[in-house]
């Protein structure tokens, strides 16, 4: 049998593009050109229009969640008139007489059958 010799052959890292030493500052860097002036007010532009629509949105769910109190509210009237109407009926029940309008809403939830 023949035996092939195999080198180990060790790759260094390519390098892509030069070589940008890390340092702790922040702000701008030099070098900058007026092409990533422009790239900033394109960047500063999309901002301002997300700003927009964000604050478009959140009027839009204001405008909603007022519509849906004032329903509610309207509700809550509803239904503090009508406990109020039971209360006098119950008050009137038990003075011995019969309120006006329970006998059209006892027939209107069936509870006396209609003459015919």
């Amino acid at each position: 049998m023949d035996f092939q010799e195999m080198a180990v052959i060790e790759e260094q890292p390519s390098l892509e593009g030069p070589i940008r030493k890390e340092s702790g500052k922040r702000g701008r860097k030099p070098g900058r050109k007026s092409g990533d002036k422009v790239d900033m007010r394109a960047k500063l532009e999309r901002s301002r229009q997300s700003a927009r629509e964000c604050r478009a949105r959140k009027k839009l769910r204001y405008q909603y969640l007022e519509e849906l109190v004032a329903d509610r509210e309207k509700a809550v009237f509803a239904l503090r008139k009508e406990f109020e109407r039971y209360v006098s009926w119950g008050k009137e029940i038990d003075e011995g007489r019969i309120p006006d309008g329970l006998q059209d809403v006892l027939e209107e939830f069936g509870i006396l059958k209609q003459e015919q």
